[in-house]
């Protein structure tokens, strides 16, 4: 961990020691801009506007993570981040996956800011070479205040006359490589990513402290949540599902993630509703071509779109308010969430249907995705399924280019441990050479569902668990959990008692605990911390329970059926070592 963590963490690190710029407060123009918002902001929303400036005005980088649902304003957030980034004379890049979402965005911030001299560009494939040319050139001459543009702005020839902050939309959708380059511009630009379900990697960075993290939960006025349906494929549903919406104005996106046969699926819809008229939209089809297609969707001349996962980021439709999802078993939690936030957009009710293949077994995992799915209907469930997500397939490989990976393998108290050392280390702190402790006991030590459901706070929770240094922490652990969710279960108890002898067995020098057959063996790291006047002293006091094995790596054997003995040994142990 500790090699693959450099790359990353010296990054953060790295910025916390780097001076960045530090922007002035709010200007008469700023406030003035806030004012003519159409909307009530809601507080969520509010209290990020005010992490995101207090970030900007500080002097250190700022790498901002926004959670919030699709349609929850996080563009505002971004959009009043800008114009302050504008008015301090500096130029903001907008990085999007793709060119449908840079054209909403253009016209989103045009329509935003008409009222000021502020000259926005798009940079995508829709522009031209020459075009491209042209708004590169005034780019570099500072003539370009605001820039929006897919990973087109990442490209070496890209040169900006004085970058201020950098705004990545959806995060997840872009690779590996183009993150590389990310990291180039954080080194001393204020960054903003927003996202509606933040990849598990990105989400354990902002809770382990790496990243700061902002939260919009609360839904904008009269919405509704999606009601979701989980079908085998069935061609009677997918026609009422399709009549229904018809009946009521509106239009359906029928999701089918193969290009081979998705003209095929379009058929198959003209002679289920003979009446609709059907639009196919793909990657792979010419960009004028499909971004006519879009805008013809958008003014509702078709009423169903056959399309692939394109739409997964892209036009905010409001008469869309049915998707039905074809082969749903094989995509992934935030895939499926992205795409059913699709619709629901409006006031009215939205339905999505995920369908997977007839007479297919679903493998565990898919199952457990599309329950997922399926639990998570409310409002501001992005947030939720991110951390699912997390819990069904782990972190990721947090520090490096691969994004599964098991976070069990090492344990999540322990990961976040080596984490926070290997930032210690890099920020210059002295870290002492403490290793985790390793407890083998075969006991349920956990926070079970039943007493904290939220997986937000139970991570919150564990994380406190996993921080503990001192007696006085343990009380205000056990306190806080009696105060927000009632007396701990026996499971949380055992967890905490387990951190406090970790924490005392890891001062003397003791690096394992393992139980066999009713005798726990602590196991030193060397002969150092062994004393033996003390042990003299342990033995003649629990002379029936402990047996003392010398050598290189000594071992005290303690006989005991439950943690009561343990604990009682290593607390006497502890206090004879260090009250001597």
């Amino acid at each position: 961990v500790k090699e693959m963590a450099i790359g990353l963490l010296e990054l953060y690190a790295g910025r916390e020691t780097v001076k960045g710029y530090s922007f002035s407060e709010d200007t008469v123009w700023q406030q003035e801009f806030e004012e003519v918002f159409s909307y009530e902001e809601t507080p969520d929303q509010e209290k990020a506007i005010i992490d995101v400036k207090q970030d900007m005005e500080d002097d250190s980088p700022m790498d901002r993570l926004l959670c919030g649902d699709v349609g929850y304003g996080k563009t505002e957030v971004a959009i009043r981040a800008a114009f302050k980034t504008v008015m301090e004379g500096k130029q903001t890049a907008i990085l999007v996956p793709t060119t449908i979402l840079a054209q909403q965005h253009l016209n989103t911030f045009k329509n935003r800011m008409e009222s000021y001299p502020i000259n926005i560009e798009m940079i995508s494939r829709f522009r031209t070479a020459r075009q491209q040319k042209e708004i590169l050139k005034k780019l570099a001459l500072g003539e370009v205040d605001i820039v929006i543009g897919t990973h087109r702005l990442l490209s070496k020839d890209i040169i900006f006359d004085d970058l201020g902050l950098l705004i990545v939309d959806e995060e997840q959708r872009f690779g590996v490589t183009h993150k590389e380059k990310l990291k180039d511009f954080k080194r001393n630009v204020d960054v903003l990513t927003m996202t509606a379900t933040p990849i598990p990697r990105t989400l354990h960075m902002a809770l382990v402290g790496v990243r700061d993290m902002s939260v919009i939960e609360t839904p904008p006025e009269n919405r509704y949540p999606i009601r979701t349906y989980i079908r085998e494929f069935n061609s009677e549903l997918i026609r009422d599902a399709i009549r229904k919406e018809l009946a009521r104005d509106g239009q359906i996106y029928f999701v089918h993630n193969r290009v081979e046969d998705i003209e095929e699926k379009a058929n198959l819809r003209k002679k289920l509703v003979p009446k609709c008229r059907v639009a196919v939209a793909h990657g792979q089809m010419n960009e004028h071509k499909l971004e006519k297609m879009m805008m013809n969707f958008y003014h509702q001349q078709y009423d169903v779109l056959v399309c692939t996962t394109i739409i997964e980021t892209g036009l905010d439709v409001p008469t869309v308010n049915t998707i039905i999802i074809n082969r749903a078993e094989q995509m992934g939690l935030a895939q499926l969430y992205q795409l059913r936030g699709r619709v629901g957009r409006s006031n009215k009710i939205a339905y999505a249907y995920l369908m997977y293949e007839k007479d297919r077994i679903l493998p565990e995992i898919a199952e457990k995705r599309l329950k997922a799915i399926k639990e998570f209907t409310n409002l501001g469930s992005g947030f939720k399924i991110a951390m699912r997500d997390l819990e069904i397939r782990g972190a990721g490989n947090l520090l490096g280019a691969e994004q599964h990976g098991h976070i069990a393998s090492v344990g999540f108290s322990l990961y976040c441990k080596l984490l926070d050392d290997a930032v210690g280390e890099l920020k210059g702190k002295n870290l002492d050479d403490k290793k985790e402790v390793e407890v083998k006991y075969n006991i349920d030590a956990y926070i079970p569902e039943q007493y904290i459901p939220d997986s937000q706070q139970k991570i919150e929770i564990y994380k406190k668990i996993a921080k503990m240094k001192k007696e006085s922490d343990f009380t205000d652990i056990i306190d806080e959990l009696i105060d927000r969710f009632g007396e701990p279960p026996e499971a949380v108890m055992n967890l905490i008692r387990i951190s406090q002898i970790k924490i005392k067995a890891g001062l003397l020098g003791i690096r394992k605990i393992t139980q066999k057959k009713g005798i726990f063996n602590c196991k030193f790291s060397n002969q150092d911390k062994f004393d033996g006047k003390v042990i003299v002293q342990l033995v003649e006091k629990h002379r029936k329970n402990i047996k003392i094995r010398t050598g290189n790596e000594p071992i005290i054997g303690i006989r005991a059926t439950n943690m009561d003995v343990l604990e009682e040994v290593i607390n006497d142990y502890y206090n004879l070592t260090y009250t001597k």
